[in-house]
């Protein structure tokens, strides 16, 4: 795929990312037997590759706004486009020595995700997509799997960790799918449920209270690989609760029913 200039710089910063975390993570095997020491390194690990992603990016559009995980937002001198990046997407997976994590970078124009990156290091896969011009994972062209019987499909979803208030709707949603279907992951980096599902590898996700950068990017993939993707709570923007489902065309709208069928 022949990426514009703005996917080529995202591709860049992605990359660069990469190679920070994947030191970093193997510093962290050494840092297991003092869970505070390990927690501090990796949240400064965090805080220094978003900085140097803002670089990249800023430098090559510097009157882009940015929102980030791990600093203020900024609204830029164009007011239409920002970046949307979550540096470390997994970063409990990372902290625990897990190879299952990713960076996430995202593009928005007017309110529309136009071009996003999810690149998962450990594995080194880069999932790429533009608005109108397809979903790529290194280079080969992404589709949605086409199971039509929900019994057939494997779903994702990222189950609440302490007491977060959307325990409750979240075990009633597996209640309700677990039993549809061939199985639930929860494996703890939305941005790769979302690019799992673009690649055909889970039929669909959904989870609740989430951020943007945790899902601009992995929106974008499984759109632009014939996926679709929408709210949990009818009528409402993904972004407004931070609440998504994502599923091939086949059984989107069989599984959006699933999830509510009381109301959250």
């Amino acid at each position: 795929m022949q990426g514009s200039a703005n996917l080529n710089v995202m591709i860049q910063a992605a990359r660069k990312a990469g190679r920070m975390l994947v030191k970093d993570f193997r510093e962290v095997e050494n840092l297991q037997a003092s869970a505070k020491s390990a927690g501090d390194f990796v949240s400064r690990a965090d805080t220094a590759v978003e900085a140097a992603i803002r670089e990249i990016l800023t430098e090559a559009r510097p009157n882009y706004g940015w929102l980030g995980e791990e600093s203020a937002p900024v609204e830029g001198k164009d007011p239409t486009r920002r970046w949307i990046v979550d540096p470390l997407d997994g970063t409990t997976n990372f902290l625990h020595g897990m190879p299952h994590w990713a960076v996430s970078i995202a593009l928005e124009f007017k309110g529309e995700i136009v071009a996003g990156v999810v690149f998962d290091p450990a594995k080194d896969e880069m999932f790429i997509a533009e608005k109108g011009a397809g979903a790529f994972m290194n280079g080969t062209r992404l589709r949605v799997s086409n199971r039509g019987t929900m019994s057939e499909c494997v779903f994702a979803t990222g189950i609440p960790f302490g007491a977060k208030r959307t325990l409750p709707a979240m075990l009633h949603d597996l209640a309700q799918v677990t039993p549809a279907s061939a199985g639930v992951r929860q494996w703890g980096a939305a941005s790769l449920d979302l690019a799992y599902v673009a690649a055909g590898r889970f039929d669909g996700f959904w989870e609740r209270e989430l951020q943007p950068w945790d899902m601009a990017a992995g929106m974008l993939l499984v759109r632009e690989a014939g996926g679709f993707t929408g709210p949990i709570r009818e009528g409402e923007g993904i972004f407004d609760r931070g609440e998504i489902i994502a599923a091939n065309a086949e059984i989107f709208e069989r599984f959006t029913k699933t999830l509510r069928k009381r109301p959250a």
